[in-house]
């Protein structure tokens, strides 16, 4: 009896004790981002598990734990100076708001000495200070073993022959394999097998352990486990991505804190296997720097100048955006009669589109909305067992949208042979990568590819086929269809009252609720690349990294519903009958936009219709002659086909630059802005706030738009200003690993965030890294209220990871958030 009652004491504090060290290691796992995999690569801000700490501060603990960058090198600060870009008055400016009494010419002056700071890592890990001691690189063969298993436990699909056990948890999984891994062993550490073995099962009893066996304190421990995770960054985020979807579905997570484990029982196992008395002295001062890192006056000097540096240059490029509208004409327009409203994400290379569609037919009216278009959806294409999330990953998808086709029989016919071709390549895949029939394939039947390289190179055919016309024949690919019907069947559809909901919804939120035109286009966007690893990464962020072809679908239909439209009008919208909405997708990379449900169209519309084409044709003229600019096209070369060729070209890097340049979200009615050029650097989203009643369609643009398009803003500055950490490097030595991600070469860390090519043209950034200008024409009263309500967007706000900018009703830049819901008055 006695010993039982122990074995329960034994038990319970057993579970304290793990509890305890559970919330010390998830506190390091929380500034973490996710990526997400490439099937649906969203822009994330890197930085987010920081932004509850001012920019500063998080640019000196990154900088300290894993050597992090979150400023450019100074001689980009110093050219913008010799350019006149950056002047004297910003640079005061910036001294200023940083709280330096340093005069400006003294700060001029030691910019010419920061080079002998000191810019090495502050804080070392034990694989840091044991390849210091003695020449050898641990930290590559940890980061090289523990990427190996990685890539074989998160495998997507990619791999032929999986030895992992994903039935069990990561750490489990892998410490089963380091214990019968030689590698490291004939490497040069000895008893490493054995040193795995030795500790505890549980993952969080070994993490306690280990801890403690280093001797690393409560208070040290916060920078070294976070120092740890950046060390293989790319695999951290990617299981803080599980942990993301698993919370968001109201599961737990701790699959972060597992890998966390791992990489603590390597730090452990090097330890015991290559400590001597010298390195042991070296590993406690490195506790000690840990616990007192913010001392090294010097250190963060240098850090200091180049975020004085980098306010500077934020100021500067924020009065370019301010300027636009200085100059803008105040002029009364002329009513015009509107035949056509189009409906555009808020994407930024939707602005030149539209800016160019405005031009070329003074009949169209267009507005910005994030490209879900408020149906947040789980698609399921044609064929495919599974949906997928149709809307941004800060929300939990809605209802399930079946695709479909209008002829139940050819709807059988084509999944079969969706089936039959999928089945068809992958045994094709097969046999190419056999051990034994690769031989096979390069040899005779290598030959018989000739042709398809001949006509692949020279643009006349696509590399591989569009994955939404896979397997099926030109003419089934264009009849295919979303059905909204709800089914208990199937578990699909929408319910009518759902529907009506959704579209109330919608419509408030585009501040479309009346003067509605003869056609409406709900115009999502996407794009058209080969040979691109981060392809869903240029497609819409809105939707999760689809298309928006499914969400416009979803709404047309809604929208042209009889009986949606009845029960909007106890909403007292009411939209005319002979009103459509037309399901449109904007390509990106070529500029052409298709139209799926023309048949909706009536008799009565049809020449409308015709001079409609005839103009978006013209506009996507207009955006390609103007992107064309931006593109490195040599002289001489037709710029409309190269362009077009570019999507389809196997060896383009740079098939369009994406949103590249943003650095500003325009939140007003279009006819604030339609006379602006963004030169496609802007998100536009339509808002007026005089039809936003209780400012509920506000609070949605802050909590929701607002807070992705800073995400964006932000991973494109991240991968600007540290490639090595956040972004993915040079794109012609990616290789796709497990199916959710790439290497840089054949092995290392799982790269996250953008290539070079996407923000490098070969001889200048295409990307300024500022942080965003967002632009709200809204009461100042009614933003205050919602910033004072929700904490994480006045986070991102107060402590500068963006720039919040108020326009009055004139269309002045008036007010500049300063913080703590005070504004400042721009002159």
């Amino acid at each position: 009896m006695t010993q039982s009652i122990e074995k329960v004491h034994k038990m319970a504090k057993n579970a304290k004790g793990n509890q305890a060290i559970a919330e010390i290691l998830r506190k390091a796992c929380k500034k973490i981002a996710p990526v997400w995999p490439l099937e649906n690569f969203v822009a994330v801000n890197p930085y987010l598990g920081l932004a509850d700490r001012k920019f500063d501060q998080a640019a000196k603990e990154l900088a300290a734990a894993g050597g992090v960058q979150m400023t450019m090198p100074l001689s980009f600060y110093i050219t913008k100076i010799e350019e006149g870009i950056l002047t004297s008055d910003h640079l005061a400016t910036a001294l200023k708001k940083k709280g330096s009494k340093m005069p400006l010419g003294d700060f001029m002056e030691t910019l010419n000495k920061m080079e002998v700071f000191p810019t090495a890592l502050l804080i070392n890990t034990v694989a840091d200070t044991l390849s210091e001691a003695t020449g050898k690189d641990w930290g590559r063969l940890m980061l090289n073993r523990v990427s190996a298993w990685a890539a074989a436990y998160f495998d997507g699909g990619q791999a032929a022959w999986n030895t992992s056990e994903t039935s069990k948890g990561p750490f489990a999984d892998w410490k089963e394999e380091a214990s019968i891994d030689r590698t490291p062993e004939l490497s040069g550490l000895k008893g490493f097998r054995a040193c795995i073995k030795s500790l505890p099962e549980n993952h969080l009893e070994a993490a306690d352990f280990v801890l403690k066996e280093l001797g690393v304190s409560d208070v040290a421990s916060e920078m070294y486990l976070h120092g740890l995770l950046l060390r293989v960054g790319g695999w951290a985020a990617f299981a803080a991505r599980i942990d993301w979807d698993n919370e968001l579905y109201g599961k737990k997570d701790g699959v972060l804190i597992e890998f966390l484990s791992i990489l603590l029982a390597w730090e452990y196992a090097l330890h015991q296997t290559l400590s001597t008395e010298k390195t042991s002295f070296k590993w406690k001062s490195s506790i000690a720097q840990m616990m007192d890192w913010k001392s090294k006056e010097s250190w963060n000097l240098s850090i200091q100048h180049k975020l004085i540096l980098q306010e500077a240059f934020d100021n500067a490029m924020q009065e370019q955006v301010i300027a636009k509208f200085k100059t803008l004409k105040k002029k009364a327009r002329k009513p015009k009669k509107i035949s056509t409203q189009a409906i555009f994400c808020i994407d930024v290379r939707s602005e030149v589109y539209r800016r160019n569609l405005e031009m070329v037919d003074n009949g169209v009216e267009t507005f910005g909305f994030a490209g879900f278009f408020a149906f947040p959806i789980n698609f399921t294409p044609l064929g495919h067992s599974e949906g997928e999330a149709n809307c941004p990953v800060l929300l939990k998808t809605g209802p399930n949208i079946h695709e479909s086709l209008l002829n139940k029989d050819d709807e059988v016919k084509a999944i079969q042979a969706r089936k039959l071709n999928r089945q068809i390549r992958q045994v094709w895949k097969s046999f190419r990568s056999g051990a034994i029939t690769c031989f096979s394939f390069v040899s005779p039947i290598g030959l018989s590819y000739l042709p398809k390289l001949f006509s692949d190179s020279f643009g006349l055919t696509r590399p591989v086929a569009h994955p939404n016309d896979a397997g099926l024949s030109q003419k089934l690919a264009k009849d295919k269809r979303v059905s909204i019907t709800s089914s208990a069947d199937t578990a699909s559809g929408i319910p009518l009252a759902q529907q009506i909901t959704m579209a109330k919804n919608a419509l408030n939120a585009m501040s479309l609720t009346d003067d509605f035109a003869d056609l409406i286009l709900v115009v999502g966007h996407g794009s058209s690349t080969v040979n691109n690893p981060h392809a869903t990464g240029y497609d819409c962020g809105a939707c999760g990294g689809h298309t928006g072809e499914a969400n416009a679908k979803v709404a047309a239909a809604v929208l042209n519903n009889k009986d949606v439209r009845a029960g909007l009008q106890a909403e007292n919208i009411f939209i005319p009958i002979e009103t459509t909405f037309l399901a449109c997708l904007h390509d990106t990379t070529t500029d052409e936009v298709t139209i799926y449900n023309e048949e909706d169209v009536p008799e009565s519309r049809k020449a409308a219709l015709e001079h409609l084409k005839d103009s978006l044709v013209l506009a996507g003229k207009g955006a390609r002659t103007e992107r064309a600019l931006r593109m490195p096209i040599e002289a001489g070369t037709d710029s409309e086909k190269s362009l077009i060729f570019r999507s389809k070209d196997w060896s383009e890097t740079r098939p369009e630059w994406g949103l590249a340049g943003c650095d500003a979200f325009v939140v007003a009615p279009r006819e604030i802005t339609q006379d602006i050029d963004f030169g496609g650097k802007s998100f536009l989203h339509s808002y007026e706030h005089s039809k936003d009643q209780n400012y509920a369609v506000l609070e949605l643009i802050m909590t929701a738009p607002m807070v992705v398009t800073s995400w964006i803003s932000l991973q494109y500055f991240a991968s600007t200003v540290d490639n090595r950490v956040f972004g993915s490097g040079n794109k012609t030595l990616h290789n796709v690993t497990s199916g959710i991600g790439v290497f840089e070469g054949g092995s290392g860390d799982l790269r996250v965030g953008l290539p070079l090519q996407a923000i490098h043209d070969g001889e200048i950034y295409q990307h300024n890294p500022v942080r965003l200008n967002v632009i709200l024409r809204a009461p100042l009263e009614a933003m205050n209220t919602i910033l004072d309500k929700h904490e994480g967007v006045r986070n991102l706000c107060d402590n500068g990871w963006l720039n919040l900018l108020h326009m009055d009703d004139e269309g002045n830049i008036a007010h500049r958030y300063a913080g703590n819901l005070l504004w400042e008055a721009i002159k």
